[in-house]
């Protein structure tokens, strides 16, 4: 059935100086001006074809018309509360989905999770691999994770240095370079290819030869010596993002998530 085009403002202003018999103080309760409420009501009368107040020497009277509709107005607006109370649980439900390739949730995602996890009880988290851009909706989603060049359409901050660094093992190895998809070309001869940035760091921790990743996926493992860090880093526009469609980035819990993922 369609839906007949119901003017909200002017029915949230006819409540108000319903329940004040005052256009004044109508106008104070919604922050607008006395005369902006006389307009809405002159406007919804047009548009319904009834009088709904009336002057009196005492002030203003409902005339039988408003009555007899206002009783369904006040629940209809009480269903609308209800309905946006419902829509926002959703902030503050206890569970973030999350969407990021595998190798930045193996080496930095899941870390950092796991740490805000345990300041948070009763949190739980679902992680989605993804490469590609995804649809929020259709996904479900609250927050993504990429390796792009901005956020796009979407809202996001940045993370970490906008670099790539090239790695070997610990004690060195052969000068051959370790592919992926997505990793700066280079002149050395390719000695294996492996499917994401984070096995290539793990196959240069093993000794296959050098890999140029991104400095904050390699950062923890040089850190802790597994590899070793070969020449300067390299600039790069790209970087990982974190984003999310306005709705999702306005969430309470998508907000506190970023905040301390970027801490």
């Amino acid at each position: 059935m369609k839906r007949t085009h119901l003017p909200l403002n002017g029915l949230r202003v006819l409540d108000a100086a319903a329940r004040h018999l005052s256009f004044t103080r109508a106008a104070d309760e919604l922050a607008v001006t006395p005369a902006a409420v006389g307009q809405q009501i002159r406007a919804l009368e047009d548009m319904l074809g009834v009088v709904l107040f009336r002057r009196t020497p005492k002030g203003l009277e409902l005339t039988p018309e408003t009555e007899a509709g206002l009783e369904a107005l006040r629940a209809g607006f009480l269903e609308f509360e209800e309905a946006v109370r419902a829509m926002q649980a959703g902030q503050s439900s206890s569970s973030l989905t999350i969407a990021a390739p595998r190798d930045i949730t193996a080496k930095w995602l899941q870390p950092r999770l796991a740490a805000y996890a345990a300041s948070q009880p009763g949190l739980t988290f679902s992680l989605v691999a993804a490469d590609e851009a995804l649809d929020f909706t259709e996904a479900n989603l609250d927050l993504a994770l990429r390796l792009t060049d901005g956020a796009g359409e979407h809202e996001g901050i940045k993370i970490g240095e906008t670099a790539f660094v090239t790695v070997e093992a610990a004690a060195g190895g052969p000068e051959q370079r370790i592919e992926w998809p997505g990793c700066p070309s280079g002149d050395l001869p390719a000695a294996i290819r492996v499917a994401d940035a984070g096995l290539a760091i793990e196959a240069a921790a093993n000794g296959f030869g050098r890999a140029s990743v991104p400095l904050l996926l390699a950062q923890a493992d040089i850190e802790n010596g597994r590899v070793r860090k070969v020449g300067d880093a390299l600039p790069t526009m790209l970087s990982y993002w974190l984003i999310a469609p306005l709705p999702q980035w306005r969430q309470k819990k998508v907000k506190a998530l970023v905040e301390a993922l970027t801490a």
